[in-house]
């Protein structure tokens, strides 16, 4: 490995340190196993005549009887109306039960791709299976982009758009806020096409529908002109940046931060609209640095104490980033080290005396090192948004896809919901129907519209039974 900032965070502040580590304790904490109990990252055996389906990071898994892949929407009216039950499945990388059945899964992926577009109105007509970084590179081909983007870009439209997922920027609103219209198709094969003006109750449920209204074919979107970022990323002090961060948020177009664990540090990134030669991302060492942390928790997190002092000598300082490019190519990234997450979205006013109380929260523990990310997303006005009352933080902690999360439950959630915390749809969380009503003013008429659409709960599935409050019987 060349000189990256793995090898920084362990260098010679590291092994200096690691003389002066007591032999007893060093050993302790070095034959500690940080593994899950029950952890495998294989598929499930399905039973004869049966298929194995698993999500991204393996917390969620089912045998159904099928995966449907339709190429036509004939064909996906066919599907849906012969199942006893259905789940549509997007990339996979929700972390709740959304897809899991034991009947049939619906794969949208054929559905795909630019189908029309232009320039003059800003709308494009997009497959609904299509991935964003696929739109991303469609529409730039057509001098259109989509006006934000979340840090994951292998997820679809259709499963993006249904879980609310958003990106960053104070003044920029979740990815769904931009669609104009959808097709979906319903329990009984109709198709239907969706908008504000055909139907406007349909159109606000739609937009974040959990799957739970039909499978959406394609969307129609407002986009803006093509665009350039510029990026500039920088390390600073937690305190330093938590006071800044609302100023900054004002100040930037995309504005996050992620805080390492036990350092007392913060990597911020800012991006900005930018005329001129692009330089191309200069940097990528995201991996490396994750490793970096692991190994620090690895080697020294016995000792909150010496760990904090490790990075502090190692941690790089100042700007460490600063680039240009398409905004495709910088907003979103890979994610090639697998995790699982929890995230809730706070309102603004709470958000910094939330995040203080979560990092206090992990810190009582030393086995954590993933990094804590911090974004706002601007108010919207779909049903089931998160960011339907206002703006507000998003805080999103994680753990290795092979270690405990538990405590996401016991430790954080707690806390992200005395802060009056809504979670990410597609984000570890334990809340049903009546903590949702209490959260969501148009919750019910969610309810009483997924019910007249879907009578006999051909969408349903155990998850979104919890989260309706329905009976289910599989």
């Amino acid at each position: 490995m060349s000189t990256t900032r793995r090898a920084v965070l362990l260098g010679s502040a590291g092994l200096a340190a690691a003389v002066a580590v007591p032999g007893v304790q060093y050993a302790g904490w070095n034959m500690k196993d940080f593994a899950r109990d029950g952890y495998s990252p294989n598929l499930p055996t399905p039973p004869e005549g049966e298929v194995a389906w698993s999500n991204w990071s393996g917390i969620q898994q089912s045998t159904p009887k099928r995966i449907a892949v339709p190429v036509t929407e004939a064909d996906l009216a066919a599907s849906i109306t012969e199942a006893r039950r259905v789940r549509p499945v997007g990339s996979g990388h929700s972390f709740t039960g959304l897809v899991p059945s034991e009947h049939l899964i619906v794969d949208a992926s054929r559905f795909t791709g630019l189908i029309s577009s232009d320039a003059a109105t800003g709308l494009a007509t997009i497959g609904a299976g299509t991935r964003i970084r696929q739109a991303a590179r469609e529409l730039d081909s057509a001098g259109l982009a989509l006006q934000n983007l979340p840090d994951v870009d292998v997820q679809t439209l259709a499963g993006s758009f249904s879980t609310s997922t958003h990106g960053t920027g104070r003044t920029l609103q979740p990815l769904h806020a931009h669609v104009e219209g959808f097709r979906i198709v319903t329990a009984d094969g109709s198709a239907l096409d969706v908008s504000a003006t055909s139907d406007p109750a349909l159109f606000s449920a739609g937009r974040v529908s959990l799957g739970a209204l039909g499978v959406i074919t394609q969307y129609t979107l407002k986009c803006v002109p093509s665009y350039n970022l510029k990026r500039r990323v920088w390390v600073d002090t937690l305190d330093n940046i938590l006071d800044q961060a609302m100023e900054l948020s004002q100040q930037h177009r995309n504005f996050e931060f992620y805080y390492f664990p036990f350092t007392g540090y913060v990597a911020a990134l800012t991006h900005d609209l930018f005329e001129g030669e692009v330089t191309g991302r200069t940097s990528d060492e995201d991996e490396d640095m994750l490793a970096g942390l692991k190994d620090l928790r690895d080697m020294f997190g016995w000792s909150p104490w010496l760990r904090r002092r490790i990075a502090s000598g190692s941690l790089p300082k100042g700007v460490i980033e600063e680039s240009s490019d398409a905004y495709w190519k910088l907003l979103a990234t890979a994610r090639p080290t697998k995790f699982n997450e929890m995230e809730y979205h706070i309102p603004l006013e709470n958000g910094l005396a939330c995040l203080r109380d979560i990092v206090a929260a992990l810190e009582s523990r030393k086995d954590m090192f993933f990094p804590v990310e911090v974004r706002i997303t601007a108010q919207d006005d779909a049903w089931l948004s998160p960011f339907n009352d206002g703006p507000r933080m998003s805080i999103a902690t994680h753990a290795a896809v092979d270690e405990p999360y538990d405590y996401f439950f016991s430790l954080l959630e707690p806390v992200h919901r005395s802060h009056g915390g809504r979670p990410h749809w597609g984000k570890l969380h334990s809340l049903g129907r009546q903590e949702l009503v209490a959260l969501y003013p148009d919750f019910r008429n969610f309810l009483d519209l997924r019910a007249t659409l879907d009578p006999a709960g051909k969408f349903l599935n155990p998850h979104l039974a919890h989260l309706f409050g329905v009976d289910f019987d599989a």
